[in-house]
């Protein structure tokens, strides 16, 4: 089989460059190319309905890639349907130190242990607002848009729930949907807010700002939980998401296992911790959607998120119980036309 262009250039150029470098680059000329991509994608018609809104088709990004809000307009236009930004913390915060993202190609995966580095849940509130008031002015179209918010690194454990509230009440007024993440393995203690006595304050409170925030419109909110949870810890996350009305629930993120990766144990060990995302991430992903729809039953919205890859993957997460679908790593190995040949190949065009 011929090479793919993108195949080529990823494997003689672009890994030849520090990933967060390139990932920089790379979204810099996502972001310059809007105005041409906007016009040259054209998309079969698909609609999901979920959270009581209306995604054009089941595929976005995750979070991560546009932490800060910048770039939104770029990846709608290569046929993203949604996008989820940040994750923004309610003070700004710079993140791990680099290095801080790493490629394991032979897995197809990526670790990173970024840090939630962002600018802020006050600048980008402003930031959304000025884009969406761009839109405005302009009758342009915008993609559904996601906003995942986290804990600030300093903020102690007894203080997440002001910290997420904090943030809710900023960014709801913008958020076509918002994610709690309590799941990120790189903000120590994060993921010991997965624990159902300790997320049900976080999310109450959440949705009580978001309210406030947002007073004449309800916004959807989901919790995003990590594959490395227990199945019984998954159920009970389902069962505290049905008790308090959640909305939705996004599996999977990030793992910190390294069980049965194809990358020599020697670069694995190099790289150290972090949470690690893409194809390895496949199964587990997939079975913590069944095991979720199984739960929930049919009304509450799961996002299947982990090792997508190919328009096989797409469909079996569906055929698990997802209803919409996320990548991020895939997106960074298959190139930019990544999307589209999901989205076209799901609609079977």
């Amino acid at each position: 089989m011929t090479p793919r262009p993108y195949d080529v250039l990823f494997e003689r150029a672009l890994t030849r460059v520090e990933p967060e470098r390139i990932h920089h680059a790379a979204f810099r000329a996502i972001r310059a190319a809007a105005p041409v991509t906007s016009r040259a994608v054209r998309l079969p018609s698909a609609p999901v309905q979920a959270l009581g809104l209306t995604f054009p088709h089941p595929l976005g990004l995750a979070a991560g890639f546009d932490k800060n809000a910048v770039g939104i307009d770029g990846l709608a236009a290569l046929g993203f349907g949604h996008v989820e930004i940040g994750t923004v913390t309610g003070e700004a915060q710079p993140g791990n130190p680099q290095p801080r993202l790493f490629r394991l190609k032979d897995d197809r995966a990526i670790v990173n242990r970024m840090g939630f580095n962002n600018d802020g849940s006050e600048v980008v509130a402003r930031r959304l607002a000025g884009w969406r008031s761009r839109l405005s002015s302009t009758n342009g179209k915008a993609p559904v848009l996601g906003v995942n918010i986290g804990k600030t690194k300093v903020v102690p454990e007894e203080e997440a729930a002001g910290d997420y509230e904090k943030s809710a009440g900023l960014l709801a007024p913008y958020a076509d949907y918002l994610v709690v993440n309590v799941s990120s393995p790189n903000t120590p203690g994060l993921r010991d807010l997965q624990a159902v006595e300790k997320l049900e304050p976080i999310l109450s409170a959440v949705r009580r700002r978001a309210d406030e925030a947002r007073p004449d419109h309800r916004v959807p909110l989901l919790v995003k939980i990590a594959p490395d949870l227990s199945d019984d810890d998954v159920l009970a996350v389902a069962d505290l998401a049905l008790a308090i009305g959640l909305d939705g629930i996004i599996a999977t993120n990030t793992t910190i296992s390294r069980d049965g990766l194809a990358s020599p144990a020697a670069t694995v060990e190099g790289i150290g911790a972090g949470g690690l995302s893409g194809q390895p991430l496949t199964q587990r992903s997939e079975d913590v959607v069944r095991l979720l729809r199984g739960r929930v039953g049919p009304d509450l919205t799961l996002v299947g998120v982990g090792g997508i890859t190919t328009v096989d993957d797409a469909r079996r997460r569906i055929a698990a119980g997802a209803d919409l679908l996320q990548g991020y790593t895939a997106f960074v190995y298959e190139g930019p036309l990544w999307p589209r040949r999901i989205v076209r190949g799901l609609a079977g065009a």
